[in-house]
């Protein structure tokens, strides 16, 4: 069953579907310069003990890495930091999809980023709501793009109802 709250969405904070933009960029979040710590904590919290995320002789011995890799969970919590913290406490990230195309390094500072590239209004018997379509990465300062991905978020309409939580995607 789906509960929505009595009150406008225009109340809370986070944006509404009418002031977003075709083109509008979301962030960018920078992260780093990363270090073995956090790497090291990040995989003791996903118990995901691959040496190659804190060993260095064997990253670059034994599998003959450049150097420490940042986890690739590790990346995605980024992506997925960017934008929940984008939407808000009213919006909803609805998907994410997303490549690991080249490697980030101990040391390295990373920027995740998003570009609005569509948006389209919603209405279900669980009330109306608006969907954006985003473009998003992260780039290392050398500019080399290691994760590109797209996702879609779901935001209120202005005076409009809360979305539903569990939030209800759409049937198309």
């Amino acid at each position: 069953m789906a509960v929505t709250a009595p009150h406008s969405a225009t109340t809370d904070a986070g944006p509404v579907f009418e002031d977003v933009q075709v083109g509008q960029d979301i962030g960018p979040l920078f992260k780093g310069p990363l270090t073995t710590a956090h790497l090291m904590r990040w995989s003791a919290a996903m118990e995901n003990w691959h040496k190659i995320h804190y060993d260095l002789p064997f990253a670059t011995g034994h599998d003959k890495l450049p150097g420490l890799l940042v986890n690739g969970s590790l990346k995605q919590q980024f992506i997925a930091q960017l934008l929940k913290d984008w939407a808000g406490p009213t919006g909803w990230l609805w998907k994410l999809r997303f490549q690991f195309r080249a490697m980030d390094l101990v040391g390295e500072r990373l920027s995740v980023w998003g570009k609005v590239t569509g948006t389209r209004g919603v209405d279900t018997p669980q009330g109306s709501y608006g969907l954006v379509e985003i473009e998003l990465g992260i780039c290392n300062e050398a500019g080399v793009e290691s994760t590109p991905g797209a996702a879609t978020v779901a935001l209120p309409l202005r005076g409009g109802t809360r979305l539903p939580y569990p939030f209800v995607a759409p049937a198309n």
